[in-house]
């Protein structure tokens, strides 16, 4: 991303990013969906999170660059909604106490000079107008705002004793906190782009009880709904917000309070219920397997069923250095899982950097977007693995066939054939059809006779029209969710591989972690990691 931009050029993209992401809202919910209240049509949340919560109480990055600017690359990399955070004090206790006053109270010299200099208007506001002024750009640029309650008292979250936590705790007074909903939802009634709340950010700590999610649960969304009805209500659960399993016997019972209204929110990350040496000392198919088994079993079950609800995965992210290999091998997983469900998410975090974290100034964010200037991109090959959960995959008012096609989740790429009949992987644009009917029969290129054969180890794969060879005939394999495997001569096998060093050519290789090895195996497979996905969607 380039840090002049010509105006010109940024106008036009400014008017085809408005275009695209300008609803006729509010929202609402139908089934597991988030759709257009007026007109019924799916509105997939998109998301980066922008903090606001910390001791400073203002969005983070106005020292570094315009807020305009910072939004314009909110918009650039394609996302249509903002997950900003605040504080409940800031609202119920601060809210009178300017931007400069909060700041020299902190001793932050550097940042006030930064906010000076690339955002002088809003020093003289009190938090919560400057709070608003945030809110009103990003909203100008057609962009949602998702308010999310991230904590009572200003600071970093979270940790399991930080006062923060559950109902009750040193910070955490119930009823102030719903007061503090009440005065956010009543001041953004007539803030179009603000599309949702949520209650709160990854209840914890060892006050945690269900009796008392229940009671404060129940009471918070009525407290938002009633200050303004237009909004959805976002709902965390236990345990870092990763267990909803108490609603399978017990719901909520909002359903007439709050008619589709309700989205569900989970979170995860490599280090989510300490699975972080899961990723680096187990085998990885096994671990992807139970991850997502787990994932469903606590939160992805609220999409299914005979009362299903929108979840929305409003935090996810990775170490943007690369160098994190847990975070690496998470996220393939995890991309996998995202693009399956078409999920609505929100990744943690656009900001390059803070004013002040955990005592440190101008703390770098490495899981950022954006660079510590908040000027280009810390990893620029990164967005590229968004792009396929950018795209609706599912369409709940089309009446369109699906439409499978082939995705490999360590790049991010599709698999595609083209006039020439050769096999390639590309972004996931225009993509091509492939079927799959189980078990020993073909990979076949949709609607025609061509399918996928196995030429030798290590070679690409071929077209053929002989799909009845046992070199055409693909079978998944056991305890691997995304191998597929086709015999060559001799009884070999050989899967298909696809390296990210040359992330266009598709090979077959021999199979990583299969057969009687494949439970102490800890050589990363991911290469080799293929899903049939749908989508019903006429975009595509």
């Amino acid at each position: 991303m380039e840090k002049p931009m010509n105006s010109f050029v940024f106008s036009i993209l400014f008017l085809y990013f408005f275009a695209k992401y300008s609803y006729s809202l509010p929202l609402s919910t139908k089934s597991r969906w988030v759709v257009d209240a007026l007109t019924g049509d799916r509105v997939k949340l998109k998301c980066v999170n922008w903090p606001a919560h910390l001791k400073p109480m203002l969005a983070e990055g106005l020292d570094k660059q315009p807020l305009n600017r910072i939004v314009e690359h909110v918009t650039l990399l394609g996302f249509n909604c903002v997950r900003l955070t605040w504080a409940t004090h800031m609202f119920t206790r601060y809210s009178t106490k300017t931007v400069m006053q909060s700041f020299r109270d902190l001793n932050l010299t550097k940042a006030i000079k930064g906010i000076e200099k690339n955002n002088p208007r809003v020093l003289n506001l009190t938090v919560v107008d400057a709070f608003s002024v945030v809110v009103d750009v990003i909203g100008s640029y057609g962009v949602m705002v998702v308010l999310d309650n991230h904590v009572s008292e200003p600071m970093w979250c979270c940790g399991n004793n930080d006062g923060n936590g559950f109902f009750g705790d040193k910070y955490f007074n119930p009823r102030e906190w719903r007061r503090g909903l009440s005065i956010v939802g009543k001041r953004y009634t007539n803030t179009r782009m603000v599309v949702a709340m949520s209650l709160r950010n990854e209840l914890r700590g060892p006050r945690q009880n269900v009796t008392e999610w229940y009671r404060w649960v129940r009471k918070g969304a009525r407290s938002v709904n009633l200050a303004n009805c237009n909004v959805l209500v976002i709902i965390s659960s236990l345990h870092y917000s990763i267990d909803f399993t108490p609603l399978k016997t017990k719901p909520l019972g909002l359903d007439r309070t709050l008619p589709n209204k309700i989205v569900y929110e989970t979170h995860r990350y490599s280090f989510t219920a300490g699975q972080r040496n899961q990723w680096l000392h187990q085998p990885l198919n096994q671990v992807c397997d139970n991850v997502i088994r787990g994932i469903n079993n606590k939160a992805g079950f609220l999409t299914i069923g005979s009362s299903p609800a929108p979840l929305f995965i409003t935090e996810f992210g990775v170490d943007l250095r690369g160098g994190a290999r847990a975070d690496n091998l998470f996220l393939t997983c995890y991309m996998a899982y995202l693009a399956e469900m078409d999920l609505d998410w929100a990744l943690w975090a656009l900001q390059g950097s803070y004013y002040l974290r955990e005592g440190v100034q101008n703390m770098d964010e490495v899981f950022g977007l954006l660079d510590n200037n908040w000027a280009g991109l810390r990893n620029p090959g990164f967005n590229s693995r968004l792009n396929l959960i950018h795209q609706t995959l599912q369409d709940p008012k089309s009446r369109s066939w699906n439409y499978t096609f082939l995705h490999h989740p360590l790049t991010g790429r599709c698999v595609k054939s083209n006039d020439m009949n050769q096999i390639y992987a590309d972004e996931c644009y225009g993509l091509t059809g492939w079927s799959h009917a189980g078990d020993g029969t073909p990979i076949q290129l949709s609607s025609t006779p061509w399918c996928l054969m196995v030429v030798g180890e290590g070679l690409p794969v071929k077209l053929t029209t002989n799909c009845y060879a046992k070199q055409s005939r693909w079978k998944s394999i056991q305890n691997s969710r995304f191998q597929f495997v086709s015999e060559y001569e001799n009884g070999v096998d050989l899967c298909l591989d696809l390296s990210p060093s040359d992330s266009s050519m598709i090979l077959s290789k021999k199979c990583i972690c299969v057969g009687d090895d494949a439970s102490g195996c800890l050589k990363n497979p991911q290469s080799q990691w293929f899903q049939f996905l749908y989508t019903n969607s006429r975009y595509f």
